[in-house]
């Protein structure tokens, strides 16, 4: 008899096992890459990641390359391919670079999402928290109030590669070309927004080539923080300006200080969200077309034959609420 009860109990206890393992194999597995690891930006995206992965029974992770080389972001999509997780998330660094290593996941079966690639081929959809068009005149208008409409500003991006922040630098300074005619573009524009180092030096070399220069416009989260940090040491703070998108908790001081005169942004963590809610809706088949809700991006009117899905959440970053969203972990 007591040799019964243990035998059903080993096979009551052996059953729950496979249950909770077949429980695991079924939690959908997304792997997202973003452009660079350890920056507060995508600190902030990876905790929407964790945040909504543990709320959807999504085991989601976020990879961070040690700099943004778009080789870096090939390898480790093919890593993710190699593991065969269910969704690869993207933020792209070079689109053209991505467009075969993505082919090969979604040849593979695997749902790719895109963030900050509108341009991209190869995913299942693409999403944006602010239109190109929109992000990108509306820091020019703000720049442009700054410097009074007039004298010479120069543009930082991430890289010359980064399609998504020369869209918005192409849209910056055609609008600023038309509107406002006095003021004049210093060189082109200069791919370091993403290195808090290298946007300082180039914000230093520029101030000694061009001292008239009077405005700054980075996009790249660490373009107005470099810069801003040039303007503290050569005490031009309040004579020179620089706006873009930033961290609200990295730029805190320098934002109270003046020397970043503010910018716009979207959540990050937002961003982060709304990666592994579509995700989730790709693994479970669900239709995203005209009308539908998706968390964090309100009811959407997609572009299906482009496979984007664009919206306009803009924040404003200024002296009055920087503190409150520094507060927000932002």
């Amino acid at each position: 008899m007591i040799k019964a009860v243990t035998a059903a109990l080993a096979g009551v206890a052996f059953a729950a096992l496979l249950a909770a393992g077949a429980q695991a194999q079924d939690k959908p597995t997304m792997g997202i890459v973003v452009k660079i690891g350890g920056i507060p930006w995508f600190n902030a995206m990876e905790m929407g990641i964790k945040e909504r992965g543990e709320k959807l029974g999504v085991d989601a992770t976020m990879v961070g390359p040690t700099s943004a080389d778009p080789a870096l972001q090939v390898r480790a999509i093919e890593d993710l391919i190699a593991k065969g997780v269910d969704v690869i998330g993207v933020v792209p660094n070079d689109e053209a670079a991505l467009e075969p290593v993505l082919e090969k996941a979604r040849a593979a079966g695997i749902k790719v999402v895109a963030h900050e690639g509108p341009g991209l081929k190869n995913v299942d959809w693409d999403f944006e928290l602010a239109s190109v068009k929109g992000f990108g005149e509306t820091h020019a208008e703000l720049l442009a109030q700054k410097m009074g409409g007039k004298g010479e500003y120069a543009v930082y991006v991430g890289s010359l590669t980064v399609p998504l922040h020369n869209a918005w630098a192409d849209a910056a300074i055609a609008y600023l070309k038309e509107k406002y005619p006095e003021m004049t573009l210093v060189g082109e524009r200069y791919g370091v927004a993403e290195s808090v180092d290298d946007s300082r030096k180039t914000t230093l070399d520029l101030l000694a080539a061009h001292p008239n220069m009077t405005g700054i416009l980075a996009f790249g989260s660490q373009g107005p923080i470099g810069a801003g940090r040039a303007f503290e040491e050569r005490r031009l703070i309040g004579k020179v300006h620089v706006l873009g998108p930033f961290s609200p908790g990295q730029g805190l001081k320098l934002v109270k200080e003046g020397a970043i005169a503010g910018g716009f942004m979207w959540n990050p963590a937002e961003a982060g969200r709304v990666f592994v809610s579509m995700g989730k809706m790709l693994v479970d088949g669900t239709e995203i077309k005209d009308g539908t809700e998706i968390e964090g991006l309100g009811v959407v009117k997609p572009d299906v034959e482009g496979h984007d899905i664009i919206t306009d959440n803009l924040i404003p970053i200024n002296a009055e609420t920087v503190q409150g969203l520094a507060d927000l972990g932002l």
